[in-house]
């Protein structure tokens, strides 16, 4: 297997990106959560949040996408775009798409929230759906086949990085000095940008990943050496549901990142409580399992410290949040305690 060549992602190419795409996207908040609950779980440390849950589309995802999608060549936008998703990443593909003029024909996990099924249709996307795993990954790669449609990957490449670590350069922009910042993973597009960027302006500042116990790919495949394929996700985040990492981002990941530390549902859901509760912040699982994870195993790790968390999207329908609010209401005790 050849190695992937992670200069890709030098400072240099990563202010470009952001420069490039800066019109599109929106330079989302950073904000310094004033908590009494957090100061004192982090020992008089700090937490500051960068609000991608405002970013268009609801998610990160819309960088990735967009930094894909504007370097299309015109025979590639005049066949349109696929992309295979839980459904985040298909609303972002679509969105991208709108953007450049080209079409888009998604095709999403039939497992999938019919929230966001319903957000990839109104960002103009036909919408196939597909059992998940290995059924929506063929249908893509079918139509890139019969249809030579242009296949937006979820999380891998070069671009894709370079788009998510924009979140990475202007938080460090605008927050200033951080220890510590906590990222969730699913297949890794997010944290390997923004990993990059953060350790190339300021290689003193710890970057933490956060994994479902249950969809733990990157975690797995950072201990084999080797990119990893699940047998198996069970998560109720389903946005860091991805069955595998592949090489580009591994790479990253490998290279950049200090640890990943893995969380059970209930604690996933216990953080969509605290950022509720202490944020006044409606979020989904995957955004979550960043608070839940300083709540809990890398609380005594970031003591004093001041600590960044992406909240990396707000998908999610109420039903579904009000039914995760109440099991993880009773998981936010053990977190807060001491």
């Amino acid at each position: 297997m050849t190695t992937p060549d992670i200069n890709a992602l030098s400072l240099d190419a990563i202010r470009a990106n952001t420069a490039a795409i800066a019109g599109q996207v929106v330079r989302t908040p950073t904000y310094t959560l004033g908590s009494a609950l957090m100061t004192r779980l982090l020992g008089g440390g700090e937490v500051v949040l960068k609000l991608e849950s405002l970013q268009h589309t609801g998610t990160f995802k819309a960088r990735g996408a967009l930094s894909v999608a504007r370097n299309l060549t015109p025979d590639q936008r005049a066949q349109g775009i696929t992309a295979a998703s839980a459904g985040n990443h298909a609303i972002a593909a679509a969105w991208a798409a709108r953007q450049v003029g080209a079409s888009a024909k998604v095709v999403i996990q039939s497992n999938a929230n019919p929230f966001r099924v319903a957000m990839a249709r109104a960002e103009g996307a036909e919408v196939v759906m597909k059992a998940p795993g290995a059924e929506t990954f063929a249908e893509a790669e079918r139509l890139v086949r019969e249809e030579d449609r242009f296949f937006i990957h979820p999380f891998e490449g070069p671009r894709t990085s370079l788009g998510t670590a924009g979140v990475g350069l202007e938080m460090l922009e605008d927050a200033g000095h951080l220890d510590a910042v906590v990222v969730s993973i699913g297949g890794g597009g997010l944290i390997s940008g923004i990993a990059a960027a953060v350790k190339q302006i300021n290689p003193n500042c710890a970057v933490y990943g956060v994994e479902p116990e249950g969809a733990a790919s990157m975690s797995q495949s950072l201990a084999a050496g080797t990119p990893l394929q699940l047998d198996r996700v069970d998560t109720v985040a389903d946005s860091l549901g991805a069955p595998m990492s592949l090489p580009f981002s591994h790479a990253l990941c490998a290279t950049y990142l200090d640890d990943i530390v893995l969380l059970d549902d209930d604690a996933i859901c216990a953080g969509m409580v605290a950022f509720q509760q202490e944020a006044k912040l409606a979020v989904e699982p995957a955004a979550g399992a960043a608070l839940a994870a300083v709540m809990g195993p890398l609380r005594h790790r970031l003591q004093g410290l001041r600590v960044g968390v992406v909240v990396c999207g707000a998908n999610i329908d109420a039903e579904t949040y009000l039914k995760l609010m109440h099991r993880g209401l009773p998981a936010l005790e053990p977190l807060t305690g001491d």
